[in-house]
């Protein structure tokens, strides 16, 4: 009896320090790439250039990519379809600002439901771009869970450099 009531309190515990958690996160990496804005902007605001430099579309080269919209720019989207380290999901550019901005609707599906903000700027620094990639969204309460053993700032945060690398080489490599 003792231990069934020990194990209760043990789960009430750590479902309040779970929804404790703060439910809003927010990621964002910087780099500054040596072209003028227009030429990385496209990296980011044609989607059929994504897997040039995404991180994801690198985790697996069958990913199934489908494209609908507009070539580029607002209303343009993404879908993809692939193994377990990319899941699916679909993106779709909200608003896009020539050379300044594009933010972007992250609906995930597979491996969990989500649904996140993503946004790139590019600031001209004399013969510079500063591009920043950001994402926010909401923790639901499995989210929440993960984040006490997970952090996700690190993690995805990585991989927002790994890609913010590899669209500074192709971009520079176009100069």
């Amino acid at each position: 009896m003792f231990t069934l009531l020990a194990v209760a309190v043990i789960l009430v515990v750590l479902v309040v320090v779970i929804l404790s958690r703060p439910e809003d996160f927010s990621i964002t990496r910087s780099a500054t790439m040596s072209v003028a804005p227009q030429a990385v902007f496209p990296q980011v605001n044609d989607l059929h250039n994504w897997p040039g430099w995404s991180p994801w579309a690198k985790l697996d080269p069958n990913m199934k990519m489908t494209f609908t919209g507009p070539e580029v720019g607002t209303g343009a989207a993404y879908a993809w379809s692939g193994n377990s380290k990319v899941g699916e999901g679909r993106m779709t550019i909200m608003e896009s600002r020539a050379n300044e901005l594009v933010k972007i609707k992250l609906e995930f599906m597979k491996p969990f439901t989500a649904t996140n903000a993503s946004e790139f700027t590019f600031q001209p620094q004399s013969s510079q771009t500063n591009v920043t990639w950001s994402m926010t969204g909401k923790r639901n309460f499995m989210m929440k869970a993960m984040s006490l053993v997970m952090n996700m700032d690190k993690m995805l945060g990585g991989q927002f450099e790994q890609g913010l690398a590899q669209m500074k080489a192709i971009a520079e490599a176009g100069r």
